[in-house]
Formats: C-alpha cells, structure tokens, sequence
C-alpha cells in the first residue's frame, strides 16, 4: 500500500530499493498453450531449428525441470518470471511425471520437426527467431511486483482509473498477458499496471480488473493504491510521461507554475513524481515528472513531525518525472499498446 512520506524518507528508501526487470519482462513464453494444444507441424515449420529448441524445453520449464547450471537453457528460463526449478535430481518424480499428454504429443512433434529441420541441412534459417522481439528488459520502478494473469487476454490501458482518462498510442494503448506484467495494486476496481511495450518502451497505466478472467496470482493483484491527492505546483518546464523507465515517450511539456495533484513518489534509477493532471483537451492524465521539479502543497511545504521544536523545521520540494506518447500492439508474446 502506498504511503505518503518526505522526500528525506523517500529519499532514504530509494537509496537501498532500485530494482531491475531482467529479461523476463519480453516473452512470458514462447507458445503460451503449448500445455493446453495440441502443436501442428505447419505452425513448428515457421520457426527456426534453434528457436525450437527453447519451445521444446519450455515445455519441460514449465515444471521446474533442473537445467545444468549456466548453460543456455538454464540462463534463459532462470530469466522468466514464471520459472521456479525444483531443484532436485530426481527429475523423473519431480517433472516428467507432471507433464499431461498434449505435452508428451507436443515433445514428440518438435523433436520429429527438429530432426527433419536436421535433414534439411539449412536447418530452417528462414524461420521466426525467438531474439526478434527480445530486449534486456527495463527498470521496474519501486513498489511493483510481477503478477501473472491468465495468458492470451488483451485489456485497454488508460493513464487514470477511468475509461474515460487519457489513453496512450493515440487512443490504442494496450496490453497483451501474454507479456511480462508488474503491478502496484488497483483503486476503485483499476489495476495499475507497468509492461514493456512493442515498440521497446515501457508503459505504466491502469486496466480494468472487472475485464480480467481466468487466474490472477501475485501479491500485489488484491492490494488497495493510497495515494495523497496534495495540491502541488510545478517549479520548472518538464515532460510528463508515462515510460519511468526508458523514458521513450511523451504526453505532454507542463510549463513551470502549472498546477498539478501530486499523488506519490516513486523510485526506479530515477526519482519521480507521480501527479494527475488534464491535458489540453481536457482529459484526465496521470504520469511521472521529475521529482525536483514539484513543489508541495501550492508552495513550500513543512516536513517535520508535530512534535519537533520550530527551529527544526524544514521545507520539502517534492519533484515530478518527465513523459510521452506511444505505440502499437502485438501478439507475439510482448505486452504491448496498439491495435
């Protein structure tokens, strides 16, 4: 839950809390069903023979299996947010005793593609490559954790806890559960969600849990946002955006003196404020500014306990982030904004 602190607290948080989204934020999995269906040779023959090696060991991912430590396949699943290996040597009790018989079919069907992929000699070069769409992920700012919703599911994004907020990629912004998807909780039934998009940015916005099916773990999913709603004035012209990350887009420029909610901070290798405003045309608009660029409160703002003497008191600028505009969707696995 979230919580309204000085900036020298917040500051102080920052300090011992910048965490880092590995790679696990592109590609939750390859063939988010290959579980639930039956793979058709067709579909396998559109990938490359090394792709279908990880399609083939996802398969065995999925149920924890041992990798040998630090080799390819190790490296890369150790990486998803969804892989926990069992750590056991009897693979046998702790894996392949799980997989049902779409997945031993599945098993069968790559390897006999493989194999025939072998024969060809050019091993299907021309194929999909699993690396097309895969980056070295993105700051996951403070207070965000990983929440896995039921995959194949495609949500509207907007930058408020309303569909009738401002929405990103001129007006297509979205979000594929196919993809890596970070929260800080919901407020009023929205879920604030964070997600790298297709385009290599990153995007923080909110989608309504009333939409949601199927399983939604994480502990965040059920946590209640609390943010502060403090009146607060801009100290100089800065970009709002909603990309705290990779800072790769824009909404819009706030001059300085532009009045403005300041909700809370955040934290990733930047500092952020986190405010609401309206664009020009009169939407409702959350995003980050940098957090030096915010004063409090309409004007300085004491940041002292009630029981400190006065001559302890001291004033508190907090600051906002910068932001921008975006993208495009797709459906290959990435979570992203566009239709």
């Amino acid at each position: 839950m979230k919580r309204l602190v000085s900036l020298f607290l917040v500051v102080l948080l920052a300090a011992g809390y910048m965490v880092t989204a590995a790679a696990a934020g592109d590609h939750m999995y390859i063939i988010p069903d290959s579980d639930k269906r039956k793979l058709t040779e067709k579909e396998l023959w559109e990938w490359d023979y090394e792709s279908l090696g990880y399609i083939l060991n996802e398969i065995f991912a999925r149920h924890g299996y041992d990798f040998r430590t630090g080799e390819k396949y190790d490296n890369y699943f150790s990486s998803m947010p969804w892989y926990t290996p069992n750590n056991s040597n009897d693979k046998n009790r702790t894996c392949y005793r799980q997989l049902n018989s779409i997945e031993w079919y599945n098993e069968g069907l790559v390897k006999k593609v493989r194999q025939q992929m072998r024969n060809s000699s050019d091993y299907n070069r021309g194929g999909k490559s699993i690396w097309k769409n895969y980056s070295s992920g993105f700051d996951v700012i403070q207070g965000f954790d990983y929440v896995q919703l039921s995959v194949n599911q495609k949500f509207a994004v907007y930058s408020a806890p309303s569909a009738s907020s401002w929405r990103g990629a001129n007006g297509k912004a979205a979000v594929s559960t196919n993809g890596a998807i970070y929260s800080d909780g919901a407020e009023n039934g929205w879920l604030m969600v964070m997600y790298e998009t297709n385009n290599g940015g990153v995007r923080v916005g909110y989608i309504n849990k009333g939409e949601v099916r199927g399983k939604a773990t994480g502990a965040v999913y059920n946590e209640e946002l609390a943010f502060g709603f403090l009146p607060a004035v801009v100290t100089a012209n800065c970009t709002l955006t909603d990309d705290p990350a990779k800072k790769t887009t824009q909404i819009m420029t706030l001059p300085a003196g532009s009045k403005v909610t300041y909700l809370t901070s955040y934290f990733n290798r930047y500092a952020w404020a986190y405010i609401e405003t309206f664009t020009p045309d009169g939407y409702v608009c959350r995003g980050f500014i940098p957090l030096d660029c915010l004063e409090q409160g309409m004007g300085d703002v004491d940041v002292v306990a009630d029981d400190y003497d006065d001559s302890l008191k001291t004033t508190q600028e907090d600051g906002l982030t910068d932001a921008t505009e975006d993208e495009t969707l797709l459906d290959n696995g990435l979570a992203d904004d566009n239709g």
